[in-house]
């Protein structure tokens, strides 16, 4: 059967992997056994990808992102450079903790910034952006901006990425003109 994705000599793949077509695989990176990746995702240099993990379609992860088993990632999610994702929430070298991983879900189209650390059983909502260094402590909603170590929300932001203001509950993207409502979990896009 015809490779068809593209695999540095230097990068790892086990067998049992499942990699969709059209996805680039760059140097020293590893992929484990167990785990799926979608078509057209761009796959940097020295990514570790556990078994169990799955990746959607269209994902940019940068260099040197660690994800770990649990780890959904949805598809058109943009991982930063060092992010990284955790799946035991009280780590111990000399204990066992397998049985205990907690699943992270990262929703479609979210960007994670660089260096941002991702705590187990934190799920994060669609389009939400992770500033560069966030620690992510609790879940995060749609559309939501964190920042900080706990990351914390300072904004919301269109589907496209651009900053929204909201006035009187509702907020229109001044870029592509998408319009969205507040609710009591954060945004949601109103057609």
């Amino acid at each position: 059967m015809k490779q068809e994705y593209f695999a540095h000599e230097t990068s790892c793949i086990d067998e049992g992997c499942i990699i969709g077509k059209g996805t680039k695989i760059w140097h020293f990176s590893h992929i484990m056994s167990g785990s799926r990746i979608g078509e057209s995702c761009n796959i940097g240099q020295n990514v570790f990808i556990s078994s169990g993990v799955t990746v959607g379609n269209g994902v940019k992860i940068q260099n040197n992102v660690s994800i770990y088993t649990g780890a959904v990632i949805e598809d058109d999610v943009f991982l930063g450079p060092s992010c990284v994702f955790t799946n035991v929430i009280n780590p111990r070298a000399f204990i066992e903790r397998k049985d205990e991983f907690r699943p992270t879900i990262v929703k479609k189209g979210a960007s994670i910034g660089a260096n941002a650390t991702i705590v187990c059983g934190n799920n994060i909502g669609r389009y939400s952006l992770i500033g560069a260094g966030a620690v992510v402590t609790k879940p995060i909603p749609d559309h939501a901006l964190a920042v900080g170590s706990p990351a914390r929300i300072i904004g919301y932001l269109c589907k496209c990425g651009q900053r929204l203001e909201i006035t009187g509950g509702a907020a229109t993207c001044g870029s592509c003109a998408n319009r969205y409502l507040q609710t009591e979990a954060g945004i949601e896009e109103h057609r």
